[in-house]
């Protein structure tokens, strides 16, 4: 073992060598040779190149070196196209801590049985008169920045469950296309996260929509990793425990208080109150609506015409969208 792996348990280590092809012995030679690529993109700049940070895209693309290099360089490639959202990425800029004390993310205390750390979002408590999704997106990557120090989340990954209950067709009408790529783009696509599944919960059709807009720029790997559970949180409880859960995803624990994410990360600046308004952020819609890069667009064809939401003829069950997911690959 290397002190690159020194934060990893007897079990994650063992996971790493066998699902990641992590081996001690040429660990060093895999970073090195991530590291030798970049002479190959001259037009991005490359912020960080130290071994503990490119082993962490190594670890999210299983070792292949390739990918990994393309992966490190769609996230500095994501940061330089989209300079605004990164000004001031810390959890005191107003917009971010807005959105992070009503808990976006949330996260829970317990890792579920992979060791995977669960992110938790209750849609409908996002108040569009304090703070935009972009602000959202930005506490969401933020704390994954923070989280992903973690040498164990590395290799053992993430859990998203998103519960809509109670979020309005008018708060819905708010995610433009253009808006979901964008996080589409910086979560799937630029983050060295490994993502084991994303949950929706307690969808209204309207949100079925949205996901037929969506759906071309996801993977499909991505894909097969989203579980459309409707009101049936058994179907969620098959997968993550419900003792691991609060009471409003049907577990066992308390309700969730959506400050203690915030409060982690804030600490003493958490009670401070700073003025602000949606419409002080840089990043205006108008520029979301601009086309984000020519690769998204050569989809758009197939997406469903933008800012429409359509009631669907038919919605799968939660049982035909539901399938077994047993380990993260």
């Amino acid at each position: 073992m290397t002190h690159l792996q020194a934060g990893l348990s007897p079990e994650t280590l063992e996971k790493a060598k066998v699902e990641l092809k992590e081996n001690p012995d040429t660990l060093h030679q895999d970073i090195q040779e991530v590291r030798d690529m970049i002479i190959t993109r001259p037009d991005i700049g490359f912020l960080r190149t130290d071994d503990a940070f490119i082993l962490r895209f190594l670890r999210a693309r299983k070792f292949n070196h390739f990918e990994a290099f393309r992966l490190l360089a769609q996230y500095f490639e994501y940061r330089q196209q989209n300079l605004d959202m990164f000004k001031n990425l810390k959890a005191t800029d107003p917009g971010i801590k807005q959105a992070l004390k009503d808990g976006f993310p949330g996260v829970l205390s317990n890792l579920d049985r992979y060791g995977r750390k669960i992110l938790v979002l209750f849609a409908a408590n996002w108040d569009q008169s304090r703070y935009t999704f972009v602000d959202i997106l930005r506490a969401i990557l933020l704390s994954l920045e923070s989280m992903i120090e973690d040498p164990e989340l590395q290799v053992n990954g993430f859990v998203l469950i998103i519960d809509w209950s109670n979020f309005t067709f008018k708060q819905a009408s708010k995610l433009t296309p253009s808006m979901l790529r964008l996080a589409i783009e910086g979560l799937q696509d630029s983050f060295p996260a490994r993502f084991g599944g994303i949950h929706f919960v307690n969808q209204p059709w309207y949100i079925h929509a949205l996901y037929t807009v969506i759906r071309p720029f996801l993977k499909d790997k991505t894909r097969k990793r989203i579980f459309m559970h409707g009101n049936n949180l058994n179907s969620l409880h098959q997968l993550i425990h419900p003792e691991i859960l609060p009471s409003e995803l049907g577990g066992m624990l308390p309700p969730y208080d959506m400050g203690t994410w915030a409060r982690a990360l804030l600490d003493h600046a958490y009670d401070e109150e700073p003025e602000y308004s949606p419409e002080s952020y840089t990043l205006s819609v108008k520029d979301l609506e601009k086309d984000l890069s020519p690769k998204t667009m050569k989809r758009s064809q197939s997406v469903v015409e933008p800012g429409v939401l359509k009631r669907p003829e038919k919605v799968k069950s939660e049982e035909e969208n539901l399938q077994p997911l047993l380990s993260l690959d």
